[in-house]
């Protein structure tokens, strides 16, 4: 390992600066991590148009230089006060290190070691968010989307483990410490960086650290224009990737694919992202606008088309709008993107849920998930979709939960997950199961509708009636009150009036705009009411209402199934009874 004579921090061996104080780094008396010929500058992979990556003491400045492998040669330092005595050494065995190099460089993406041989094997990596250093706070999309981009990447590698976006946004604005982030995410390496925009210009500093030991295994810093933030995000992926000596093996696609050469297209995409994680009205149809405006400036952006269907697909479910507004833009827009990339695991994910969700397609649904995970089987969100929208409607529970898990796994902080989680259980009727991870989700964060929502309902299908009531009553003069929920626990505990002017809110509603009928139809059936509970089922079945498709296994359904109108509605959907 060398050392700071300033500090004391210790490094990696191929790092030549420390990163705090700037001073040149030492190797200790006697160190056995001194390697014979050291090799620095490596280029990444990804062709011509991306500059090599440099040591931390240079600032890149333009990725049009062509990349450059440096062979500076560091001469092994004296081990021995008696050397002296020794005879005189003989510089042409330095060709054997030499070529030792270059032949460790060359089958360097068969290995997964980095560093000196005594650092072990790294498995896992969570890239921090970035610190957003400027003066507008407005740019937070630039800091947050480059830590997404990376992960984003890095994740497509075989056998690394990267915590998620939903996992490492925690962090953001807190304090920094790295071993402490390090061990509740239970990975080995942390890369932390900042940025700072200023006009047209982008710094950009990046650390990558073994928390193990503590040890700096790479720094630098960029400075770029926003014209060259695209090819920088794809640099410093490839650099981590090499640093760390990844084996490149199989779907490795994700670190060196281009999905766009427009950067301003890709800045946009990130800002999408942004505007979609929010989930509110204005931010789902803000995140359109921008996406269409990345297809504008790039028509082949296949993965843009895969945001604008995505946020299509889920405005119903909230609800904002209805399915006849919404799904044929998504179908369109996911279709383009297959048509641009039909290997684009992403676009798969969104079509499958499409089929399941609005059209009642199970069997393209299927497949097109099949498809997806068979592409991408690291893709949290295709295990997650696939369980919420096809496996659980269709009673297959146990797969269901298996395949939620994994999700969780991958992304055990993504809210809208975990509530949906509890969703899932609460169909498979493991209600105590269920009440349980709602509770998690809302513990995480209070304010989330979804949690708030799949709590509430949890209570009620547990017949828990008084905490249903306890949080949705709580929401009832909000911006978005589970109406639902205490519609349905007023109908269960003999406060029918109460039921019924919950019903009323919905009509007045209704003329104005969309509303889920299939919920109405719950608490008509909660109520005993089976007449006007089928009537708003056939709403729902004319609206292709998002909850209709899980009829068959919902627990609140339950007062209907004894009926003929049931089991004709649900083959009219193209499920068994």
């Amino acid at each position: 390992m060398k050392k700071c004579p300033q500090c004391g921090r210790e490094y990696d061996p191929s790092m030549m600066f420390c990163l705090d104080d700037g001073a040149e780094l030492l190797y200790g008396p006697g160190s056995s991590d001194e390697p014979v010929t050291a090799v620095f500058g490596v280029p990444p992979s990804g062709g011509s148009s991306e500059s090599a990556t440099r040591s931390f003491d240079h600032t890149i400045t333009s990725e049009a230089e062509p990349p450059k492998t440096s062979g500076h040669v560091m001469e092994r330092q004296s081990l021995s006060a008696h050397q002296s005595a020794q005879p005189r050494f003989d510089k042409r065995l330095l060709l054997a290190p030499i070529a030792l190099a270059v032949i460790v460089l060359a089958g360097f993406a068969g290995y997964r070691y980095f560093g000196s041989a005594g650092s072990g094997q790294i498995n896992s990596i969570a890239v921090l968010p970035f610190v957003n250093r400027s003066d507008d706070p407005d740019t937070d999309y630039l800091s947050d989307g480059l830590a997404e981009s990376l992960i984003f990447r890095l994740t497509q590698l075989p056998d690394l483990k990267v915590s998620p976006t939903s996992s490492v946004m925690r962090y953001k604005g807190t304090e920094t410490d790295v071993a402490k982030i390090a061990k509740e995410l239970g990975v080995d390496a942390v890369m932390t960086g900042r940025l700072i925009k200023r006009g047209d210009n982008l710094n950009i500093t990046v650390e990558l650290v073994d928390v193990r030991n503590n040890t700096s295994l790479w720094g630098e810093q960029y400075e770029r224009k926003m014209s060259d933030l695209l090819a920088t995000q794809r640099e410093i992926a490839a650099t981590i990737t090499q640093k760390l000596q990844l084996k490149l093996g199989g779907n490795d696609r994700g670190v060196t694919k281009k999905y766009t050469d427009n950067n301003e297209a890709y800045e946009l995409w990130m800002k999408a992202r942004y505007h979609f994680a929010k989930r509110t009205k204005e931010d789902l149809y803000k995140s359109i606008d921008i996406y269409e405006q990345a297809v504008a400036l790039d028509p082949k952006f296949a993965l843009a088309y895969v945001g604008i269907a995505e946020s299509w697909t889920v405005i119903p479910s909230f609800p904002y709008a209805s399915p006849a507004e919404c799904i044929p833009k998504a179908k369109a827009a996911a279709a383009r993107a297959l048509e641009l990339d039909p290997d684009l695991p992403e676009a798969h994910t969104v079509s499958a849920m499409i089929a399941a969700t609005y059209e009642w397609d199970w069997a393209r649904a299927e497949a097109e998930f099949k498809r997806a995970l068979e592409l991408d089987p690291n893709l949290a969100v295709t295990h997650y979709r696939y369980a919420w929208t096809f496996l659980s409607p269709m009673g297959r529970h146990e797969k269901a939960i298996s395949e939620m898990k994994i999700a969780m796994e991958k992304e055990p902080l993504y809210l809208i997950q975990g509530a949906n989680f509890a969703a899932v259980l609460m169909y498979a009727r493991r209600f105590d199961d269920a009440v349980v991870q709602a509770k998690k989700t809302y513990d995480l964060d209070p304010n989330f509708i979804g949690g708030r929502n799949w709590l509430c309902h949890t209570n009620n299908a547990r017949g828990n009636y008084a905490d249903a009531l306890t949080i949705a009553e709580k929401a009832l003069d909000s911006a978005m009150p589970i109406l639902p929920g205490a519609g349905y626990a007023y109908a269960k505990t003999g406060q029918r009036e109460k039921a019924l002017a919950v019903i009323e809110r919905w009509k007045v509603r209704e003329k104005t705009s969309y509303v889920q009928n299939y919920w109405i139809s719950i608490v008509y059936a909660a109520l005993g009411d089976k007449d006007n509970a089928f009537a708003e089922l056939e709403k729902s079945y004319q609206n292709h209402d998002w909850f209709l498709q899980r009829i068959n296994v919902d627990p609140f359904m339950d007062p209907l199934r004894d009926d003929p109108r049931f089991n004709e509605m649900v083959k009219r959907i193209g499920l068994t009874p």
